[in-house]
């Protein structure tokens, strides 16, 4: 674990957000944190396809890149894919 500095404006926006989402501050900068890195490494999938991604991995045991990657291309299902997430 370590600090982060971040600038005054995104602390009030993080400020904001965590209480109208009922986490608190870091566990809302941590849920930006993935959904910006997700939405890097997988640039064709939207963000309701990232969520789908992040409540799969968490049923596979976490959140970490190598289980991500075998989710997204062996992922559990009917073989319905939607924006490259099963």
């Amino acid at each position: 674990m370590g600090i982060v500095k971040i600038s005054e404006q995104m602390h009030e926006n993080l400020r904001v957000a965590s209480n109208a989402l009922s986490r608190s501050i870091n566990a809302q900068a941590e849920h930006w944190m993935r959904i910006g890195m997700l939405a890097e490494i997988y640039p064709d999938l939207d963000h309701r396809d990232i969520c789908q991604l992040l409540i799969r991995a968490e049923q596979a045991g976490g959140f970490d890149l190598a289980t991500l990657s075998s989710i997204r291309t062996a992922g559990p299902g009917t073989g319905t894919v939607v924006g490259g997430v099963q």
